[in-house]
Protein backbone atom coordinates (compact mmCIF):
# COMPACT_ATOMS: atom_id res chain seq x y z
CA UNK A 1 0.00 0.00 0.00
CA UNK A 2 2.75 2.46 0.93
CA UNK A 3 4.76 1.63 -2.19
CA UNK A 4 1.74 2.36 -4.40
CA UNK A 5 1.39 5.80 -2.83
CA UNK A 6 5.02 6.63 -3.50
CA UNK A 7 5.46 5.23 -7.04
CA UNK A 8 3.63 3.32 -9.74
CA UNK A 9 4.19 -0.39 -10.15
CA UNK A 10 3.59 -0.25 -13.94
CA UNK A 11 3.78 2.41 -16.66
CA UNK A 12 0.47 4.19 -17.11
CA UNK A 13 0.37 3.31 -20.80
CA UNK A 14 0.08 -0.37 -19.82
CA UNK A 15 -2.59 0.08 -17.14
CA UNK A 16 -6.12 -1.28 -17.43
CA UNK A 17 -9.22 0.80 -16.68
CA UNK A 18 -9.40 -0.35 -13.06
CA UNK A 19 -5.72 0.38 -12.61
CA UNK A 20 -6.30 3.93 -13.89
CA UNK A 21 -9.08 4.32 -11.32
CA UNK A 22 -6.71 3.09 -8.64
CA UNK A 23 -4.08 5.55 -9.83
CA UNK A 24 -6.63 8.38 -9.61
CA UNK A 25 -7.45 7.32 -6.07
CA UNK A 26 -3.75 7.42 -5.18
CA UNK A 27 -3.45 10.93 -6.65
CA UNK A 28 -6.40 12.12 -4.57
CA UNK A 29 -4.86 10.58 -1.46
CA UNK A 30 -1.58 12.41 -2.11
CA UNK A 31 -3.29 15.78 -2.53
CA UNK A 32 -5.43 15.20 0.54
CA UNK A 33 -2.38 14.16 2.56
CA UNK A 34 -0.48 17.33 1.65
CA UNK A 35 -3.56 19.41 2.43
CA UNK A 36 -3.83 17.69 5.82
CA UNK A 37 -0.13 18.37 6.52
CA UNK A 38 -0.72 22.06 5.82
CA UNK A 39 -3.71 22.15 8.15
CA UNK A 40 -1.86 20.34 10.93
CA UNK A 41 1.12 22.67 10.56
CA UNK A 42 -1.20 25.68 10.77
CA UNK A 43 -2.84 24.29 13.89
CA UNK A 44 0.57 23.55 15.40
CA UNK A 45 1.68 27.16 14.78
CA UNK A 46 -1.76 28.56 15.56
CA UNK A 47 -0.25 31.69 17.09
CA UNK A 48 1.55 32.68 13.86
CA UNK A 49 -0.96 32.05 11.07
CA UNK A 50 -3.76 34.32 12.41
CA UNK A 51 -1.27 37.16 12.72
CA UNK A 52 -0.44 36.75 9.00
CA UNK A 53 -4.11 36.74 8.03
CA UNK A 54 -4.62 39.89 10.11
CA UNK A 55 -2.28 41.90 7.89
CA UNK A 56 -5.03 43.17 5.51
CA UNK A 57 -6.87 44.68 8.48
CA UNK A 58 -3.67 46.29 9.70
CA UNK A 59 -3.01 47.72 6.23
CA UNK A 60 -6.55 49.07 6.05
CA UNK A 61 -6.08 50.82 9.40
CA UNK A 62 -2.61 52.14 8.53
CA UNK A 63 -2.11 52.29 4.73
CA UNK A 64 1.42 53.62 5.14
CA UNK A 65 2.47 50.18 6.43
CA UNK A 66 1.15 48.41 3.32
CA UNK A 67 3.54 47.50 0.46
CA UNK A 68 1.00 49.06 -1.94
CA UNK A 69 -0.27 51.79 0.36
CA UNK A 70 -0.44 54.27 -2.53
CA UNK A 71 -3.39 52.27 -3.94
CA UNK A 72 -5.36 52.45 -0.71
CA UNK A 73 -7.58 55.37 0.16
CA UNK A 74 -7.80 57.53 3.23
CA UNK A 75 -8.62 55.76 6.46
CA UNK A 76 -11.55 56.82 8.63
CA UNK A 77 -10.58 57.93 12.15
CA UNK A 78 -12.87 55.25 13.59
CA UNK A 79 -10.98 52.60 11.64
CA UNK A 80 -7.59 53.83 12.84
CA UNK A 81 -8.72 53.52 16.45
CA UNK A 82 -10.33 50.12 15.90
CA UNK A 83 -9.17 47.63 18.51
CA UNK A 84 -8.20 43.99 18.14
CA UNK A 85 -10.47 41.35 16.66
CA UNK A 86 -13.07 39.97 19.05
CA UNK A 87 -14.87 36.67 19.31
CA UNK A 88 -17.82 35.99 21.60
CA UNK A 89 -18.31 32.21 21.38
CA UNK A 90 -16.11 29.16 21.76
CA UNK A 91 -17.18 27.82 18.37
CA UNK A 92 -16.17 31.16 16.89
CA UNK A 93 -12.62 30.61 18.15
CA UNK A 94 -12.66 27.15 16.60
CA UNK A 95 -13.86 28.68 13.32
CA UNK A 96 -10.90 31.07 13.38
CA UNK A 97 -8.50 28.14 13.75
CA UNK A 98 -10.21 26.22 10.95
CA UNK A 99 -10.11 29.18 8.56
CA UNK A 100 -6.40 29.66 9.25
CA UNK A 101 -5.71 25.93 8.81
CA UNK A 102 -7.78 25.79 5.61
CA UNK A 103 -5.84 28.69 4.10
CA UNK A 104 -2.51 27.05 4.92
CA UNK A 105 -3.68 23.69 3.54
CA UNK A 106 -4.81 25.23 0.24
CA UNK A 107 -1.56 27.18 -0.15
CA UNK A 108 0.53 24.05 0.40
CA UNK A 109 -1.60 21.61 -1.61
CA UNK A 110 -2.24 23.73 -4.73
CA UNK A 111 1.17 22.99 -6.38
CA UNK A 112 0.75 19.28 -5.64
CA UNK A 113 -2.77 19.32 -7.07
CA UNK A 114 -1.56 20.89 -10.33
CA UNK A 115 1.28 18.34 -10.55
CA UNK A 116 -1.07 15.40 -9.99
CA UNK A 117 -3.50 16.63 -12.65
CA UNK A 118 -0.64 17.00 -15.13
CA UNK A 119 0.73 13.57 -14.22
CA UNK A 120 -2.67 11.93 -14.65
CA UNK A 121 -3.47 13.36 -18.10
CA UNK A 122 0.13 13.24 -19.34
CA UNK A 123 0.05 9.76 -20.98
CA UNK A 124 -2.89 10.83 -23.18
CA UNK A 125 -0.82 13.64 -24.72
CA UNK A 126 1.74 13.59 -27.49
CA UNK A 127 5.41 14.36 -26.85
CA UNK A 128 4.97 17.89 -28.14
CA UNK A 129 1.90 18.45 -25.96
CA UNK A 130 3.76 17.15 -22.92
CA UNK A 131 6.44 19.79 -23.43
CA UNK A 132 3.76 22.47 -23.38
CA UNK A 133 2.19 21.00 -20.25
CA UNK A 134 4.98 22.19 -17.96
CA UNK A 135 4.61 25.93 -18.72
CA UNK A 136 0.83 25.46 -18.56
CA UNK A 137 1.05 24.10 -15.01
CA UNK A 138 3.47 26.86 -14.02
CA UNK A 139 1.10 29.46 -15.47
CA UNK A 140 -1.82 27.95 -13.52
CA UNK A 141 0.10 28.17 -10.26
CA UNK A 142 1.37 31.69 -10.98
CA UNK A 143 -2.11 32.94 -11.88
CA UNK A 144 -3.63 31.42 -8.75
CA UNK A 145 -0.98 32.97 -6.52
CA UNK A 146 -1.29 36.31 -8.34
CA UNK A 147 -5.06 36.37 -7.80
CA UNK A 148 -4.75 35.41 -4.15
CA UNK A 149 -2.02 38.04 -3.62
CA UNK A 150 -4.15 40.71 -5.31
CA UNK A 151 -7.05 39.94 -3.00
CA UNK A 152 -4.83 39.76 0.08
CA UNK A 153 -2.80 42.91 -0.61
CA UNK A 154 -5.39 45.19 -2.18
CA UNK A 155 -9.00 43.99 -2.48
CA UNK A 156 -9.44 43.04 1.18
CA UNK A 157 -7.96 46.23 2.71
CA UNK A 158 -9.89 48.33 0.18
CA UNK A 159 -13.17 46.58 1.03
CA UNK A 160 -12.56 47.10 4.76
CA UNK A 161 -11.96 50.80 4.19
CA UNK A 162 -15.14 51.14 2.10
CA UNK A 163 -17.16 49.30 4.74
CA UNK A 164 -15.99 51.63 7.48
CA UNK A 165 -16.55 54.67 5.27
CA UNK A 166 -20.23 53.79 4.87
CA UNK A 167 -20.51 52.84 8.54
CA UNK A 168 -19.07 56.21 9.61
CA UNK A 169 -21.49 58.01 7.29
CA UNK A 170 -24.42 56.22 8.90
CA UNK A 171 -23.08 56.73 12.41
CA UNK A 172 -22.58 53.01 13.07
CA UNK A 173 -19.74 51.73 15.22
CA UNK A 174 -18.22 48.59 13.69
CA UNK A 175 -16.78 45.77 15.78
CA UNK A 176 -15.07 43.06 13.75
CA UNK A 177 -15.81 39.51 14.83
CA UNK A 178 -12.74 37.34 14.34
CA UNK A 179 -14.54 34.40 12.69
CA UNK A 180 -16.25 36.70 10.16
CA UNK A 181 -13.00 38.48 9.33
CA UNK A 182 -10.89 35.35 8.84
CA UNK A 183 -13.62 33.74 6.74
CA UNK A 184 -13.78 36.87 4.61
CA UNK A 185 -10.00 37.00 4.03
CA UNK A 186 -9.73 33.29 3.24
CA UNK A 187 -12.64 33.10 0.81
CA UNK A 188 -11.72 36.40 -0.85
CA UNK A 189 -8.20 35.18 -1.61
CA UNK A 190 -9.32 31.70 -2.67
CA UNK A 191 -12.11 32.87 -4.99
CA UNK A 192 -9.97 35.54 -6.61
CA UNK A 193 -7.18 33.03 -7.20
CA UNK A 194 -9.63 30.59 -8.81
CA UNK A 195 -11.11 33.37 -10.95
CA UNK A 196 -7.67 34.07 -12.38
CA UNK A 197 -7.70 30.53 -13.82
CA UNK A 198 -10.43 31.32 -16.34
CA UNK A 199 -8.07 32.32 -19.22
CA UNK A 200 -6.46 28.89 -18.98
CA UNK A 201 -9.93 27.31 -19.16
CA UNK A 202 -10.64 29.30 -22.33
CA UNK A 203 -7.36 28.15 -23.87
CA UNK A 204 -8.23 24.51 -23.11
CA UNK A 205 -11.69 24.91 -24.70
CA UNK A 206 -10.10 26.38 -27.84
CA UNK A 207 -7.36 23.74 -27.89
CA UNK A 208 -9.85 20.84 -27.89
CA UNK A 209 -11.91 22.86 -30.42
CA UNK A 210 -15.11 23.06 -28.40
CA UNK A 211 -15.22 26.82 -29.02
CA UNK A 212 -13.49 28.88 -31.69
CA UNK A 213 -11.35 31.97 -31.04
CA UNK A 214 -13.39 34.09 -33.46
CA UNK A 215 -16.59 33.08 -31.64
CA UNK A 216 -15.18 34.21 -28.31
CA UNK A 217 -13.98 37.47 -29.80
CA UNK A 218 -17.32 38.06 -31.50
CA UNK A 219 -19.17 37.86 -28.17
CA UNK A 220 -16.82 40.16 -26.24
CA UNK A 221 -19.71 42.29 -24.94
CA UNK A 222 -21.37 39.31 -23.29
CA UNK A 223 -18.03 38.18 -21.88
CA UNK A 224 -17.40 41.65 -20.45
CA UNK A 225 -20.82 41.64 -18.79
CA UNK A 226 -20.21 38.16 -17.38
CA UNK A 227 -16.83 39.19 -15.99
CA UNK A 228 -18.43 42.24 -14.39
CA UNK A 229 -21.09 40.05 -12.73
CA UNK A 230 -18.47 37.60 -11.40
CA UNK A 231 -16.33 40.44 -10.03
CA UNK A 232 -19.39 41.94 -8.34
CA UNK A 233 -20.02 38.59 -6.62
CA UNK A 234 -16.40 38.19 -5.52
CA UNK A 235 -16.00 41.69 -4.12
CA UNK A 236 -18.52 41.95 -1.27
CA UNK A 237 -18.77 45.74 -1.45
CA UNK A 238 -18.51 46.15 -5.20
CA UNK A 239 -17.06 49.66 -5.01
CA UNK A 240 -16.36 51.27 -8.40
CA UNK A 241 -12.57 51.22 -7.96
CA UNK A 242 -12.40 47.50 -7.17
CA UNK A 243 -14.92 46.64 -9.88
CA UNK A 244 -13.12 48.69 -12.51
CA UNK A 245 -9.59 47.45 -11.84
CA UNK A 246 -10.43 43.77 -11.36
CA UNK A 247 -12.77 43.75 -14.37
CA UNK A 248 -10.07 45.36 -16.50
CA UNK A 249 -7.51 42.76 -15.39
CA UNK A 250 -9.81 39.82 -16.13
CA UNK A 251 -10.93 41.27 -19.47
CA UNK A 252 -7.27 41.70 -20.40
CA UNK A 253 -6.75 38.03 -19.49
CA UNK A 254 -9.69 37.18 -21.76
CA UNK A 255 -8.20 39.02 -24.75
CA UNK A 256 -4.79 37.46 -24.10
CA UNK A 257 -6.34 33.99 -23.88
CA UNK A 258 -8.10 34.47 -27.23
CA UNK A 259 -4.83 35.57 -28.86
CA UNK A 260 -2.84 32.65 -27.42
CA UNK A 261 -5.63 30.20 -28.24
CA UNK A 262 -5.73 31.39 -31.86
CA UNK A 263 -2.03 30.64 -32.27
CA UNK A 264 -2.37 27.21 -30.62
CA UNK A 265 -5.37 26.25 -32.75
CA UNK A 266 -3.67 27.31 -36.00
CA UNK A 267 -0.54 25.30 -35.20
CA UNK A 268 -2.57 22.26 -34.23
CA UNK A 269 -4.65 22.34 -37.41
CA UNK A 270 -1.62 22.84 -39.67
CA UNK A 271 0.16 19.92 -37.96
CA UNK A 272 -2.70 17.56 -38.83
CA UNK A 273 -3.07 18.87 -42.38
CA UNK A 274 -6.22 21.01 -42.00
CA UNK A 275 -6.75 24.63 -42.85
CA UNK A 276 -5.21 26.88 -40.18
CA UNK A 277 -8.50 28.74 -39.77
CA UNK A 278 -11.47 26.80 -38.31
CA UNK A 279 -13.90 29.07 -40.18
CA UNK A 280 -12.81 27.44 -43.46
CA UNK A 281 -14.61 24.28 -42.31
CA UNK A 282 -17.90 26.16 -42.50
CA UNK A 283 -17.22 27.23 -46.09
CA UNK A 284 -16.38 23.64 -46.99
CA UNK A 285 -19.63 22.37 -45.46
CA UNK A 286 -21.67 25.02 -47.29
CA UNK A 287 -20.10 24.08 -50.62
CA UNK A 288 -20.99 20.45 -50.01
CA UNK A 289 -24.60 21.39 -49.21
CA UNK A 290 -24.85 23.46 -52.39
CA UNK A 291 -23.50 20.67 -54.56
CA UNK A 292 -25.56 17.91 -52.98
CA UNK A 293 -29.00 19.01 -54.31
CA UNK A 294 -27.58 19.43 -57.84
CA UNK A 295 -26.32 15.86 -57.89
CA UNK A 296 -29.45 14.33 -56.44
CA UNK A 297 -32.03 16.43 -58.27
CA UNK A 298 -32.11 14.38 -61.50
CA UNK A 299 -32.46 11.20 -59.47
CA UNK A 300 -35.33 12.69 -57.50
CA UNK A 301 -37.11 13.79 -60.70
CA UNK A 302 -36.61 10.39 -62.24
CA UNK A 303 -38.09 8.75 -59.19
CA UNK A 304 -41.12 11.04 -59.28
CA UNK A 305 -41.90 10.31 -62.97
CA UNK A 306 -44.61 7.72 -63.45
CA UNK A 307 -44.87 5.46 -66.47
CA UNK A 308 -47.59 6.60 -68.95
CA UNK A 309 -50.84 4.74 -68.94
CA UNK A 310 -52.01 2.83 -71.96
CA UNK A 311 -53.42 5.18 -74.58
CA UNK A 312 -51.89 8.33 -72.97
CA UNK A 313 -50.16 10.39 -75.71
CA UNK A 314 -49.30 13.45 -73.52
CA UNK A 315 -45.74 12.22 -73.13
CA UNK A 316 -45.15 12.71 -76.84
CA UNK A 317 -45.38 16.53 -76.53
Amino acid sequence: MLSSLIRRNRPRSEMSFLEHIEDLRVSLIRVTAVFAVGMIAALFFYEKVPSILSLPLQWAKQPETSPIGFLLGETEPALRTLGDLKEFTFMGVWSVLMYAAFAAGIALASPVFIYEVARFVGPALTTREKRGLIPFCVAALVLFLAGAALAFLWLTPMSIQVWHHFAAGMGIEVTWQASDYFGFVTMMSLLTGLTFQFPLALIILMWIEIVRPRTLLKHWRGMLFGILCVVALITPIGDPISLGILTSVLFGFYLSAVSIGSVIVRRKRVARGDSPYPEDDDDYDLDDEDEAPKATKPQANAAEQKPPRDGDISSLD
